[in-house]
Order: structure tokens, then sequence, then C-alpha cells
């Protein structure tokens, strides 16, 4: 199954591969402060891959707080935050916004709270790498 997502503009816009068809979606709401304040809910499938097109690069933001291990895409056009990206021994990893889905039935997400702030710099990278997607690629400027 291709899920698809986007910002609320369509400035940030990816497609993620998700086999087999899934049941249900976990949506891990993170409740770190940043998290929180956007309502973010971060979804992952280890072994899909992500393909995310950015439109107009200028106009994306990246924020890293605490650790500064993860970059968070923000479009600065609408706000949004589709998603989150980390690299680990010179390698992409991403989670997605399930907020940003497009088309996926809610009864689909499977909301669960998760709590990382305790955790330390390598077990945060180790569950990134095991968890996160791991096959990752951004293309940007518009397409011909």
């Amino acid at each position: 199954m291709q899920l698809h997502g986007h910002c609320h503009c369509g400035n940030i816009a990816y497609t993620l591969a998700w086999e087999p068809d899934p049941i249900e979606i976990p949506a891990r709401a993170c409740d770190c402060s940043f998290c929180t304040r956007h309502g973010a809910a971060w979804t992952s499938k280890p072994d899909g891959s992500l393909a995310v097109t950015v439109l107009e690069p200028a106009l994306v933001n990246h924020y890293a707080f605490g650790t500064e291990t993860a970059d968070f895409h923000i479009c600065v056009r609408c706000g949004v935050v589709p998603l989150v990206t980390c690299t680990v021994e010179e390698r992409l990893y991403a989670v997605v916004n399930v907020n940003t889905l497009d088309g996926i039935d809610p009864a689909m997400l499977q909301h669960r709270p998760a709590s990382f702030s305790e955790e330390g710099v390598a077990s945060k990278l180790a569950r990134r790498q095991s968890n996160w997607i791991a096959h990752v690629s951004i293309i940007e400027g518009k397409q011909p």
C-alpha cells in the first residue's frame, strides 16, 4: 500500500510504501513539549520506504532541540510538521506525522503515548535505527 501525505499547503509531500497493507497504523504521541504543542503523532514502517518531495526548499525550516539528533521539517508557509529525520551512521531515517496522511480511516490509527525524555543519545539513535523508516529519499525543487 502507498500511503500519501503532505503539509497543509503541499510544499512538503511524501509517499510511504507500507507492505503488506496495514491493518492498523501505530501513532506514537510523544510527550515532549514540541510534539505536544504541535499535536503530532508519529508512525514508521522500518522496512518500508519513504519518498519525500519538497517543492520549495527555502520554505522549509529545520528544527532540532534537546539532544539535537532529530530534524523536524516544518513548512514555513503553513506551519505543519509532516516528518522528522535523523542521520545515524551516515544513513537517513524518518518518521511521519499521522495527522498529515491522506485518506486514512481514523480507526486504523492505534494511538499510544510515548516518552523518550529519559533516554540517552545512544539509546535514541539505536531505537531510531531499528524502528524508524530506513529507506528515505528527499527530492528538492520542482520537478519537470
